[in-house]
């Protein structure tokens, strides 16, 4: 039997993503565009990952009464701050894109001898339990000093993970096991498993 949930996302690379991981384990994962009801539009005003992703996932929650998962994440950029962060997708958007956000932080990164940087990944999960549970990812890596790859999304062409050796958007099934998603998301697996939602 499958177990269901909603993903509060419009994002087809996330929902793909998402999808390929939890597929395997009898989960069957719908995105927002699935809902019958429009989601409004959602201000991400939280001061960590995991605040941001229970906004999401409490206006989805207005909707349906399936399990929720929302994530937010972002790269932190040692030698900037730990920038973009927490507003890495709203540094893209206003740059007019990742393509440019990518070019930026890679003039600015022209002269650093430190390129270490992480992905950090926060999963909400809603409508399992009485409280929102939350489960993070994290993904060691650097800052390529080139663009790289054509697959993945987002800031995927400039981080080279520390488990691979490898960028993010020249691996395939790969990133599936080292990502900072994906990694949160084998621990709300593991609390899927052990609380007799999925099987074992």
């Amino acid at each position: 039997m499958n177990y269901e949930m909603i993903l509060a996302t419009n994002n087809k690379h996330k929902l793909l993503e998402v999808r390929e991981i939890l597929s395997p384990h009898h989960i069957i994962v719908y995105g927002l565009g699935d809902l019958a009801s429009k989601l409004e539009d959602v201000e991400e005003n939280g001061k960590t990952y995991a605040e941001n992703a229970l906004i999401k996932a409490k206006a989805v929650q207005k909707l349906t009464t399936m399990p929720i998962i929302a994530d937010d994440s972002g790269l932190e950029i040692t030698a900037l701050n730990n920038e973009p962060g927490l507003h890495s997708a709203r540094y893209a958007s206003s740059l007019g894109g990742h393509d440019n956000a990518i070019k930026e932080i890679l003039k600015r990164l022209e002269n650093a001898k430190d390129r270490s940087a992480r992905f950090v990944c926060d999963i909400v999960l809603l409508n399992t339990d009485k409280k929102p549970l939350i489960f993070e990812g994290v993904a060691e890596g650097t800052i390529a000093k080139e663009k790289m790859g054509e697959g993945g999304f987002g800031y995927d062409p400039i981080f080279i993970s520390k488990e691979t050796g490898k960028c993010f958007a020249l691996m395939e099934e790969e990133k599936n096991t080292v990502s900072h998603r994906a990694k949160a998301l084998m621990k709300m697996l593991t609390y899927l498993k052990i609380n007799g939602f999925v099987p074992l």
